[in-house]
């Protein structure tokens, strides 16, 4: 018998597929995704339970009833909420809720992609935003606009840089999956929608780490009482923090720029429907075929 692993997003019945058994061929699978964040602990704690269901199925070929409640092959996977036996002897599918269920799926893609690894590849864009920083701490221009914008404008001035840098990861980078034979509408939403969310929050992490170095740096460059001059009041710390604000928001739009600049496999790497072609493995079969015909 066989255990298999996909990072397929898999669906039936309208609901998350998270694993799937087959008593006749004597194959399981389980949806890795399907399984949120713990995948491989819960994956491992699983399948001897799913080889302990495949030898009962291959010795008893009864089909329980269809509204009996999760075997207890299922102990191990709070992700399944029912069981949906199917038309074969020993066929069943273990599926998750709906609502709770798509949450821990996207989730799950999520925690595949590794958000860390899209931050982390990213670097020349925070190089590209902390330039961009520096420059625009030195306008005075950007003191009194932090000073008059509100707390509601800045919040949406930081909104549409990070989606305008999403955005721009995409297109410039071409991560966005369309629907084809291989790649149907339903998967190819979910491949977009996980790639939006790895990449939303690897630039938020970096959004964070830009107002932190923002916030220090103009601590250490500007003067208090050159701020007061500009400003003609009195200077508190939350005017550090507002101008930090509204110049990281600013500073994206050149991150984005050197985003541009990187490594094309490094940044599609974000991409959850991406999958490097081996091209060492082709050079080796070419190689041999030339060695062939010598």
């Amino acid at each position: 018998m066989a255990i298999c692993l996909t990072d397929l997003p898999l669906h039936a019945e309208r609901a998350p597929l998270v694993a799937q058994t087959s008593g006749r061929r004597q194959v399981g699978m389980i949806s890795l995704p399907a399984l949120g964040l713990r995948q491989m602990r819960s994956a491992r704690a699983a399948v001897p339970d799913l080889v302990g269901q495949l030898l009962a199925d291959a010795s008893d070929h009864r089909v329980p009833p269809a509204d009996r409640a999760p075997a207890e092959t299922t102990r191990h996977l709070p992700a399944v909420r029912r069981v949906i036996h199917g038309a074969d002897d020993g066929e069943r599918r273990y599926l998750a809720s709906g609502l709770i269920g798509r949450a821990r799926l996207l989730t799950g893609m999520v925690r595949a992609n590794r958000p860390g690894r899209a931050l982390l590849g990213l670097s020349k864009l925070l190089v590209g935003a902390f330039g961009t920083a520096a420059f625009a701490l030195t306008t005075d221009t950007i003191w009194q606009m932090g000073d008059a914008l509100g707390g509601l404008r800045l919040a949406v001035i930081m909104v549409l840089g990070l989606s305008a840098l999403v955005a721009w990861l995409i297109i410039a980078h071409d991560l966005w999956e369309k629907p084809s034979r291989e790649t149907p509408a339903e998967l190819a939403r979910l491949f977009n929608l996980g790639t939006i969310l790895t990449l939303s929050l690897a630039t938020a992490v970096s959004y964070v780490v830009l107002f932190v170095g923002t916030a220090l740096v103009g601590a250490l460059l500007i003067d208090t009482s050159v701020f007061e001059q500009i400003l003609q009041r009195q200077v508190q710390a939350s005017d550090y923090l507002t101008l930090a604000w509204i110049t990281s928001s600013l500073a994206t739009v050149g991150g984005a720029i050197g985003s541009g600049l990187e490594n094309e496999e490094t940044v599609r790497a974000a991409a959850y429907g991406y999958h490097p072609q081996p091209g060492g493995w082709q050079d080796e079969r070419n190689r041999k075929r030339s060695s062939g015909a010598r």
